[in-house]
């Protein structure tokens, strides 16, 4: 026999075998303790209590925006009219005089 027909047979063999065994009640047992194993109580009380904190931050994260545009808006100050260059201040002064 070859090698190549001895992995043939032991695959052959080997599927149905697989199939069996994660078909019985002992997987399906061993699903259901790996299961219960990954919900334990404390993994919910610990999601919600970060949910709670991302809820948190990201609230402290919003109002800290509100208050950096506000004390933004207050350094800018008012939307700045735009000034008169000099040449404009002389004629109008020149305006005033003649009149």
């Amino acid at each position: 026999m070859t090698f190549a027909f001895v992995v043939i047979l032991g695959m052959i063999v080997l599927i149905p075998v697989l199939a069996i065994v994660i078909d019985s009640p002992l997987s399906e047992a061993l699903a259901r303790r790996i299961a219960a194993r990954d919900s334990t109580p404390g993994t919910n009380e610990r999601l919600e209590a970060m949910e709670k904190e991302i809820e948190y931050l990201t609230q402290s994260v919003e109002s800290l925006r509100e208050e950096s545009a506000f004390v933004r808006s207050l350094v800018e100050g008012p939307a700045t009219h735009a000034l008169p260059e000099p040449a404009d201040l002389e004629t109008a002064d020149g305006d005033r005089e003649a009149s």
